[in-house]
């Protein structure tokens, strides 16, 4: 074990080697301490009856009552539901599409056409979140762009977000046409580092070029979905609420109301500040399991992990 005078003899000589990348180091160090472990202190009204007169020390503490007043209601389980559903609908849907987008584009030898797929399937992601979502409602609308369609084929128009059945498919549909491009790039960076030897040696043996892809694109880029898995598993229930809010409307609660959107209706509207944050911490703590069970999992079947 090495010796703290060593260690920190080492760390004085890297730190002045790489001074100027410890800087640019320092924004993003920065970011993190102010906007995510700094709020954590804020915890802590989860367990007491907040009052912003009294602060966060001199409010009554409660212990778990927020938790149990939460667990025992009749939103615990239609939220819980919901938040899982769609999280695993994304995680089925929505994590394959950059994969098979990359594994395509990554198949065209037309340079010129890759790049104009590449940049139209970038762009949605780069539109504003509240202009996706009024387009998203203009299309689904009654006389929308989809009805029309769809009349032609011998249905009838409907307001679609009115109804409960079709809010998820409308969710994860939408946001793997947002964000399926921009996902893409990583998986695009991981297939260029691939040693283009060993496909030439697979055609020498006659080997097709979906075999190539089974044999040497899939396992040469396995340690980044598996990461990519990794980082969407400690975020599983995390489903984003902003386009939720946007979205849903009082008749479609009993299928698009989520944890985050429930926090934001309780917390924000309702002034339940430590019924919300206690829901809240109860979403954290779902997360940090699933991440660290995935990285489990991950480093014992395919020795990749983040640590």
């Amino acid at each position: 074990m090495a010796q703290p005078s060593t260690v920190k003899n080492r760390f004085a000589r890297d730190f002045l080697l790489n001074k100027y990348l410890y800087l640019m180091m320092l924004p993003v160090l920065a970011y993190y301490v102010v906007f995510h472990y700094a709020p954590m202190y804020g915890a802590l009204i989860a367990f007491k009856n907040y009052s912003p007169m009294k602060g966060i020390l001199g409010s009554d503490w409660v212990g778990l009552k927020h938790f149990e007043e939460f667990f025992r209601s009749y939103y615990f389980v239609r939220i819980l539901k919901n938040t899982l559903l769609i999280s695993l609908y994304s995680l089925l849907f929505e994590f394959p599409a950059p994969i098979i987008l990359a594994l395509l584009i990554n198949e065209v030898r037309h340079r010129m056409f890759k790049r104009v797929v590449q940049t139209i399937t970038y762009m949605p992601y780069f539109i504003s979140l509240v202009v996706i979502c009024g387009i998203i409602t203009d299309f689904t609308n009654a006389d929308g762009l989809i009805n029309r369609l769809l009349t032609w084929i011998g249905y009838d128009g409907q307001a679609m977000l009115q109804k409960p059945g079709l809010f998820r498919p409308i969710y994860i549909s939408s946001e793997i046409w947002q964000r399926i491009g921009w996902e893409s790039i990583i998986y695009i960076a991981a297939l260029m580092s691939i040693d283009q030897e060993q496909y030439e040696a697979a055609r020498m043996d006659g080997a097709s070029r979906f075999k190539q892809i089974v044999y040497i694109t899939l396992p040469g880029i396995m340690p980044t979905i598996a990461i990519m898995l990794i980082l969407r598993m400690g975020n599983l229930l995390n489903v984003g609420f902003e386009k939720i809010i946007l979205l849903y409307n009082p008749v479609t609660y009993e299928t698009a109301d989520v944890i985050s959107s429930f926090v934001y209706r309780k917390g924000l509207l309702e002034f339940g500040w430590s019924y919300s944050s206690a829901v809240g911490l109860f979403n954290s703590c779902i997360n940090l399991i699933l991440l660290v069970t995935a990285n489990a999992v991950s480093r014992r079947v395919s020795k990749s992990s983040l640590w």
